[in-house]
C-alpha cells in the first residue's frame, strides 16, 4: 500500500524518533519457510547528484567558477528544494551567492515561479554586473530563469534553442549523442532552426507534455541540470551570456516571441469563438493569403487544429490548439484552457521569426 507507507515516511520526518513503524505489510502464512521483509533506505538526492556528475565536467566547472578567470553566479532557489544545487556545487568545491535556499512550506509567502515578476529580487541583484550568470529555481527545481550580466534577460524558448545548439559542450553527449530534440507545440520555434541545420529529429508535442529543459537522464524537466548546462556553455565558449545569445541569433535568426492571455471569458462565448475561427482558418482559400505587418508581409503555409500521434502507442491526442504557420516560420497559436468555475481562459501565443532584424529590445522596463 504505497501511500499508507509514503505516510509513514512523512510521519517519520516529524516525528522526533528516527523509527519508522510499517504496519501495512502482509504475510502468506499458508507457505512455510522464513518470511523476510527488507526495506532500503536510498538517498535519492545523492542518486540524482551521481547522475549529474556523470554527465557534466565537473573539474571544468570548477575551473569556470574558481580559477584565474572566474565568473560570479548568483542562485535564488526560491524557498524550494535546496539539497541538490548544495550537493552539485560540493562536487565542484566552490562557493557561490545563493539565496532563499531553506525550503520552507510556504516558500516565504512568495510564489516560486522563475520569472521576471517573482524573481524581480535577482534581476535586480544582476544589475550592477557583479554577476555574470543568475538563475533560479521554482518549487520543485523542474524549471528555470537564466539571466545574464546586468539583468540580461534569456527567454525559456531562447535557452533552450542555444542549449540544443551547444549541447556537445555536455561531456555525455559526446559519448552518447543526441537522439532528439523537442518542444510543446505552444513553445517558440527557435529550436526548429537549430534541428533544421543540425540535422536532427524534431519533435513536437502537446502542451501538456512539455519537452524538459534537460536532458533524458530523468523522465521530467530539469532546471538544475539546465543550470549546468549552461555552465558547461560557458565554459567551454568563455563568452558573456549576451553574447552567446546574440551569436546564436546571428546563425540562426531570432524568434520575437509572446503569450496573451485573456481570463474568466464566458465559456460559450470562447467556445464560440474558437469554432468559428477554426472554420475560418481551415477553408482551403485560407492557406496561401499574405498578411502585411508593418514592412513586412506574412503569406499562410499552414493552418490546421494540432494533433498528436504518439510514437510508442500510437494514440492520438486531437484539438491541441489552432495553428497558423507562415512561410516564414512565423506562427499564431490560439489555445482554449482553464475551462473551471470561473470561465475559460484564451491564450494567444504569437512567434516572429526575423533573419535580419535580431537586436530589438524587447524587455520592458
Amino acid at each position: 500500500k504505497p501511500n499508507l507507507t509514503r505516510q509513514a515516511l512523512y510521519n517519520k520526518r516529524c516525528a522526533p524518533s528516527g523509527d519508522i513503524q510499517c504496519l501495512t505489510v502482509t504475510i502468506d502464512c499458508t507457505v512455510l519457510g522464513v518470511a523476510v521483509v527488507l526495506v532500503e533506505m536510498v538517498d535519492s538526492v545523492e542518486s540524482y547528484a551521481n547522475l549529474l556528475r556523470n554527465i557534466f565536467d565537473f573539474a571544468a566547472l570548477k575551473e569556470l567558477l574558481s580559477g584565474q578567470h572566474r565568473i560570479r553566479i548568483r542562485v535564488d532557489a526560491m524557498s524550494g528544494g535546496r539539497t541538490a544545487w548544495e550537493r552539485c556545487a560540493g562536487s565542484v568545491a566552490v562557493v557561490v551567492s545563493a539565496v532563499n535556499c531553506v525550503p520552507l512550506e510556504d516558500f516565504g509567502g512568495r510564489r516560486p515561479d522563475p520569472n521576471l515578476t517573482y524573481a524581480a529580487d535577482l534581476v535586480d541583484s544582476m544589475q550592477d554586473g557583479h554577476y555574470d550568470l543568475g538563475a533560479a529555481f521554482d518549487g520543485d527545481g523542474d524549471r528555470n530563469l537564466i539571466l545574464g550580466r546586468h539583468g540580461v534577460f534569456v527567454t525559456p524558448s531562447d535557452s533552450l534553442a542555444v542549449m540544443a545548439a551547444n549541447i556537445f559542450c555536455i561531456p555525455y553527449f559526446q559519448h552518447t549523442g543526441v537522439r532528439g530534440f523537442a518542444r510543446s507545440m505552444p513553445t517558440s520555434a527557435a529550436l526548429d532552426k537549430v534541428a533544421k541545420a543540425t540535422k536532427i529529429d524534431l519533435y513536437e508535442t502537446p502542451s501538456f507534455r512539455p519537452p524538459p529543459p534537460g536532458g533524458d537522464h530523468i523522465r521530467e524537466k530539469d532546471g538544475l541540470w539546465s543550470v549546468l548546462a549552461w555552465l558547461s556553455i560557458l565554459a567551454a565558449r568563455r563568452q558573456s551570456v549576451a553574447d552567446i545569445v546574440r551569436d546564436h541569433w546571428r546563425k540562426y535568426g531570432r524568434n520575437y516571441y509572446t503569450r496573451y492571455d485573456y481570463e474568466d471569458v464566458d465559456l460559450d462565448a470562447a467556445c464560440e469563438l474558437m469554432e468559428d475561427l477554426e472554420i475560418r482558418m481551415t477553408d482551403k482559400s485560407f492557406v496561401g493569403q499574405r498578411f502585411a505587418v508593418a514592412e513586412s508581409i506574412y503569406q499562410v503555409e499552414q493552418a490546421d487544429n494540432f494533433e498528436y500521434t504518439d510514437p510508442v502507442d500510437s494514440t492520438i491526442t486531437r484539438n491541441q490548439g489552432l495553428r497558423i504557420v507562415f512561410t516564414n516560420g512565423s506562427r499564431i497559436i490560439y489555445r482554449l484552457s482553464g475551462t473551471g468555475g470561473r470561465g475559460a481562459t484564451i491564450r494567444v501565443y504569437l512567434d516572429s521569426y526575423e533573419k535580419e532584424d535580431i537586436f530589438q529590445d524587447t524587455q520592458v522596463r
